[in-house]
């Protein structure tokens, strides 16, 4: 490790994607922070961190002082807390205006950008293996596949590790300062009835669609009960509006491929391929 590597802390490092986040830090030669609550009970993962070399602080969000003492001792902060922790992320940018030697922090957007701290914002897109598991569900073994809407939507899917090295690739390069960087690689936007079709070639088999309605998505997001409305508002608005894909880049956007063009990517066949084989399990 070299001594002149950026310092990471990284808040909801425990959690689904951040675990790829913390594990790409390590990789890539960082001292890495991992903040997690005293009584968490992620025990197994905190374990698996802890023993590549991530450094496990104990401790609560509005912990101000303690927060302001970590924070003092690294250089890059990245936050991939979940809803509904999302807005835990102001009182982690009021010890870092305290703290004042933060060079990156990423997120809550309006209020960084007040705060005149130097920040990074990412959209990591769609969570490859998580959306495969979700739309294929193949540890199942099921004959029938669910369609949203026409299947025919647009959409980017990610694998995990690679969204681990982008954040702390995009994380620690000077390009991407006060700038907002989407992962949007050409080779994995792909459609749900595209997907669906390589998974029956390499599976040799056809699968029976069930197709539910773009109406359907829509009085369901409206009528279920909250939390339970979250994942059909999801897929609404990847699968039907197609939220990933629908837009052009803005002049402060940049998309991460261009910036890593020697990255070896992992490509949407070839992510089928490890499900076909060493699938991972649903999250």
């Amino acid at each position: 490790m070299e001594k002149n590597e950026s310092k990471i802390l990284i808040f909801g490092g425990t959690g689904y994607i951040g675990s790829y986040m913390v594990k790409a830090s390590i990789k890539l030669g960082h001292p890495t922070y991992v903040f997690s609550r005293p009584n968490s009970n992620k025990i197994e993962i905190i374990n698996e961190l802890q023993s590549m070399g991530a450094i496990i602080v104990r401790g609560k969000i509005d912990e101000h002082d303690k927060l302001v003492s970590l924070l003092r001792e690294v250089d890059v902060v990245i936050s991939a807390l979940p809803y509904p922790q999302v807005f835990d992320q102001l009182k982690i940018l009021e010890a870092i205006k305290v703290a004042g030697n933060i060079k990156k922090k990423k997120k809550v957007r309006r209020a960084i950008e007040a705060a005149n701290i130097p920040y990074t914002f990412v959209s990591a897109n769609c969570c490859g293996a998580y959306f495969v598991n979700y739309l294929l569900q193949p540890s199942e073994q099921k004959e029938e596949i669910t369609v949203y809407g026409t299947g025919e939507a647009k959409a980017v899917l990610n694998y995990e590790d690679d969204v681990g090295i982008f954040t702390i690739k995009v994380a620690t390069d000077p390009r991407t300062c006060n700038r907002v960087v989407i992962y949007r690689p050409t080779a994995n936007i792909i459609s749900q009835n595209e997907l669906i079709s390589m998974w029956e070639n390499k599976k040799g088999k056809t699968f029976n669609k069930v197709h539910v309605s773009e109406e359907e998505m829509a009085t369901l997001s409206e009528t279920l009960p909250y939390p339970q409305n979250i994942p059909i508002s999801i897929m609404h608005s990847i699968f039907i509006k197609g939220v990933t894909t629908n837009f052009d880049l803005g002049e402060n956007e940049i998309e991460a491929s261009a910036l890593y063009p020697d990255l070896n990517l992992t490509t949407i066949d070839e992510l089928l391929d490890i499900f076909l084989h060493d699938p991972p399990k649903p999250a």
